[in-house]
């Protein structure tokens, strides 16, 4: 069911968004002067958002930890412990995903109008938590967006498929199900993370931000990467062994000596793009480290002292959930937002309205409406609602646009006037016309610094005839 303003079901969702239609403005004010408001962001009010997330992952492995000790305490078998950490592997897991939703919005720099802010807080408080940064997931993200759903560019699109996540559209609700039901595989979605965390960290040659001349080493992420690994390993050896003091010593020397490599690192080493870093590459990284030492001592003095099993509980209850429902939420985010759409402007993606558990798990800082954010990624998520309402004034919009209710059943029932399903739109009925528009949004640059805009041109202009 497309986006109708007068249907039964269209029209209550439309309603419940106290947004500024035309009828609601002022007379003389344009809708371009509204968007160009809702493009504003301010410094602070994220910061609500991501306390909340951070509260609910404080609470979840809190009460988790509480009930191991009451567990124990009551004499009863470790299977009691099962249920209590398979929810909060599913909550940490969803948490993440809002983390990967933090990043979203500084990839966009939407997070806070300070660009240095933006950059420094989604880093330290989204990106290297789970692992990435806001740079490269950049080339990764604005790259999809600037070339939606084209095989050639759009590094969704080329992960999906590297990954074997990649699905023949349009499928059938039994199809899906199954398909959904694969990834409780773990391999699967080990294999999507993997690939997923190569895409965005790494980036790819044919990613069309790349600077080709300049891709710079492997060395510089494998350093990163050996360290994560390495330093935990050691740290939990030395306290196995009973050796606590030289646990912090083993990190001290490690941190320093990987902080050094990044600090006299030539900067040509490091893969370049044509959209310039906000902080330089080399900031990041050490920033990168100092996080994860920061983290890893932390741990490590739980341990020492004395306090519990610290370095067991960030496996169980933080890196599981990092390689499990984490990217579990994911694929049922990415699968839905594009598939079985085309290239146009309208028809590229949805307006998803699920209820608030789904939202949080599924579609985090905004993510539902996600059609209004591929017409306009330059507003913030909070303003993304008002966006939706403002554009249904559009009669193109509101013609080719698709709201879609509910993730597997309506919350309507069955009646004929609801609009579809997240499972449904995947369907024959919502399969795109061949032949269709091929969008490319030249705008989703709009608050990057790009070094080269030629070669994106370049880009743009073959992505257009489809070649």
């Amino acid at each position: 069911m497309t986006i109708d303003a007068g249907s039964a079901v269209g029209g209550v969702a439309a309603r419940e968004t106290p947004a500024v239609t035309a009828e609601a403005r002022p007379r003389g004010i344009r809708r371009g002067d509204v968007i160009r408001e809702l493009k504003k962001r301010d410094n602070y009010t994220n910061f609500a958002h991501i306390g909340f997330v951070y509260l609910v992952i404080a609470t979840a492995i809190g009460l988790t930890i509480w009930s191991y000790s009451a567990v124990a305490a009551a004499g009863l078998g470790w299977w009691w412990n099962i249920p209590m950490t398979l929810l909060c592997i599913a909550t940490v897991g969803a948490s993440q995903h809002q983390f990967g939703g933090v990043i979203h919005e500084g990839t966009h720099f939407t997070l806070f109008e300070n660009k240095f802010m933006n950059e420094a807080v989604s880093d330290w408080l989204g990106g290297f938590p789970i692992y990435t940064s806001t740079f490269q997931y950049r080339l990764h993200h604005l790259a999809h967006h600037q070339f939606i759903n084209d095989p050639l560019r759009d590094p969704d699109w080329a992960q999906l498929n590297e990954s074997g996540h990649d699905l023949d559209f349009p499928i059938t609700h039994v199809d899906m199900l199954k398909e959904l039901a694969k990834q409780l595989w773990l391999p699967n979605l080990f294999r999507y993370m993997i690939v997923r965390a190569r895409y965005s960290a790494l980036g790819t040659d044919n990613n069309p931000y790349m600077d080709r001349e300049r891709k710079g080493e492997r060395l510089p992420t494998l350093a990163g990467v050996i360290y994560a690994v390495t330093a935990p390993i050691a740290a939990i050896t030395l306290i196995k062994m009973g050796h606590g003091p030289w646990a912090f010593a083993a990190l001290g020397v490690m941190t320093a000596a990987v902080v050094a490599y990044f600090y006299f690192l030539d900067e040509n080493k490091l893969p370049h793009a044509h959209v310039e870093t906000v902080i330089s590459h080399r900031a990041t990284n050490i920033s990168r480290i100092i996080y994860m030492a920061i983290v890893y001592t932390a741990l490590t003095a739980v341990e020492v002292a004395g306090w519990g099993p610290a370095w067991s509980y960030y496996g169980l209850l933080w890196i599981l959930p990092l390689f499990t429902a984490f990217p579990l939420f994911m694929i049922m985010r990415q699968w839905v937002q594009h598939g079985n759409a085309d290239r146009g402007r309208y028809t590229n993606t949805r307006v998803f309205l699920v209820n608030p558990f789904i939202r949080y798990a599924v579609f985090p800082f905004g993510m539902d409406y996600h059609l209004p954010h591929h017409i306009y990624a330059s507003v913030p998520h909070y303003k993304l609602k008002d966006l939706h309402e403002l554009l249904l004034d559009d009669p193109k919009y509101r013609a080719e646009g698709i709201v879609v209710e509910g993730y597997f059943n309506s919350p309507h029932g069955e009646t004929p006037e609801r609009n579809p399903t997240v499972i449904e739109v995947l369907g024959e009925k919502y399969a795109p016309k061949p032949d269709g528009e091929v969008y490319v949004d030249t705008d989703t640059l709009e608050y990057a610094k790009v070094s080269n805009a030629a070669a994106i041109q370049r880009e743009n202009e073959a992505s257009s005839r489809g070649e």
